[in-house]
């Protein structure tokens, strides 16, 4: 059986006989390749969400960037704007393989800005917080 397998932009050919999977051809994809109704349809992995514009402009030269450490979602932000926050503190739970990751204050200091929010995507090194 032959399949067209269209990821991150690039098209493979793929023969499959036997239990071996066999590279026919790769090319860059340039449009949606149209369904074939003789072979079986391959499931395309869902979309993920895109992620959420901050609400401000942010602004690095005010106080010290809490970045993701991990690609994920924001399932939870546990502070405000203008709260004062003790080194430790959960700022943020960020979701990534299934499991809850705290992000903690790295300082002392008072939340300058929240850039993130509440069901966002973020990638790592995505500012979250700013601790000024």
């Amino acid at each position: 059986m032959k399949y067209k397998v269209t990821l991150n932009g690039k098209t493979y050919e793929v023969e499959v006989e036997k239990g071996k999977a066999i590279l026919l051809d790769e090319y860059e994809a340039l449009a949606p390749a149209p369904a074939q109704t003789a072979a079986p349809a391959v499931p395309a992995p869902a979309a993920a969400p895109a992620p959420a514009a901050p609400a401000a402009p942010v602004n690095l030269a005010a106080g010290e960037t809490v970045a993701a450490p991990m690609p994920g979602n924001i399932l939870r932000i546990e502070v405000n704007q203008g709260d004062t926050v003790k080194s430790g503190q959960i700022l943020v739970i960020l979701e990534a393989m299934k499991m809850e990751n705290e992000i903690v204050a790295p300082k002392d200091g008072t939340v300058a800005q929240i850039v993130t929010s509440k069901g966002a995507v973020v990638d790592t090194g995505s500012p979250l917080v700013i601790i000024a």
